[in-house]
């Protein structure tokens, strides 16, 4: 792992030198729109685990700190690159995070963005949740796990795998575990290829990666009801999604059953989680999202619901880290992780 010193001004310059290279966004664009924060100073540094395959970056204060390690993953079609940065172009939650004293990891999925090319017939769920366990387990002490959306899935077999190293989990508008996802309606289906049926009608060929449609980005992930997505940045954000290895998205469709299942409840003892929710998530109603808390507790967590309509925050679509109130919302997370 290389590490060097820089002011958040030049970190800011090297994340858009970051997400230039993983192809993201164009950096003359990220440049113009973001203005570099001048506070106090980061470690920017790389990491990689070596089988399966698995980047991350990471921001460290450089003043040190004695909180535990933040690790950020992203949900599908998307790097670790969407939590550094809004649609808009300001800094995003691992900026926040940084900022308030947090060491912060941001993975991407093996065989995803910058953790290098694997064959698509071998990327499952489970050899994420290994790759993105290790970039856990690496960290030396427990760390605070954020998931969203399809990596939620993930979340809930971390605990269960790794449970030993995480001291907390937030789900951002998270996928269930297959204990309780309801099993998605096939409308046809024809070789490798199936079409079911979501807020979308999604087309999944098994041998071939997933890019996102349209339809699929303005009703699903931007969210037609959001009232919070700078619009006006729709392109740039479109552009900057990768394509989702075509075994995963059948996981997370929950096809014939196949999503990850939680088999052994014995870390969810006591374990802290929250669960968050937008009130303008097109595939996140809040009695769906509600219902993960409650299977949880049944099972022995403490895990609590938050809807942001209880707390007056209105209009969030299902990317809130990149949404115009982002900071807002990382400061509701912070002070829950406050509450110790």
């Amino acid at each position: 792992m290389n590490e060097a010193p820089i002011s958040r001004r030049s970190f800011g310059l090297s994340a858009a030198t970051a997400l230039v290279a993983s192809g993201d966004v164009g950096f003359s664009d990220l440049a113009a729109a973001a203005p570099a924060p001048e506070d106090s100073a980061v470690i920017l540094s790389q990491g990689l685990i070596e089988a399966p395959p698995t980047y991350f970056d990471m921001l460290s204060p450089a003043a040190g700190t004695t909180r535990p390690p933040v690790v950020m993953i992203c949900g599908g079609a998307h790097t670790g690159a969407c939590y550094l940065a809004t649609a808009d172009g300001r800094p995003g939650w691992a900026h926040v995070f940084a900022r308030a004293g947090y060491t912060v990891v941001l993975p991407d999925w093996p065989g995803v963005g910058r953790s290098g090319y694997i064959a698509l017939d071998k990327i499952t769920g489970d050899m994420v949740v290994d790759g993105l366990g290790q970039v856990i387990a690496s960290l030396g002490r427990p760390a605070i796990v954020i998931t969203h959306s399809m990596s939620g899935a993930y979340g809930w077999k971390l605990i269960e795998k790794y449970g030993t190293h995480i001291d907390r989990l937030i789900g951002v508008a998270p996928g269930g575990p297959g204990n309780i996802q309801a099993v998605s309606e096939i409308v046809s289906e024809t070789g490798d290829t199936v079409v079911v049926k979501s807020s979308v009608m999604l087309t999944i060929n098994l041998k071939e990666p997933v890019a996102s449609g349209r339809d699929f980005v303005e009703v699903k992930l931007i969210g037609k009801n959001s009232t919070q997505f700078p619009r006006e940045f729709s392109g740039r954000y479109a552009s900057s999604l990768v394509p989702i290895p075509p075994h995963l998205l059948y996981e997370r469709r929950n096809i014939r059953g196949s999503q990850l299942r939680i088999g052994d409840f014995a870390n969810f003892r006591d374990r802290r989680i929250l669960v968050l929710t937008g009130t303008a998530d097109a595939d996140h109603p809040r009695a769906l999202d509600e219902a993960i808390v409650t299977f949880l507790n049944a099972n022995g967590a403490k895990a609590e619901y938050l809807y942001l309509g209880d707390r007056g925050i209105l209009g969030n679509g299902h990317m809130m880290m990149m949404e115009k109130n982002s900071d807002a919302i990382a400061a509701l997370l912070l002070s829950w992780l406050a509450q110790g």
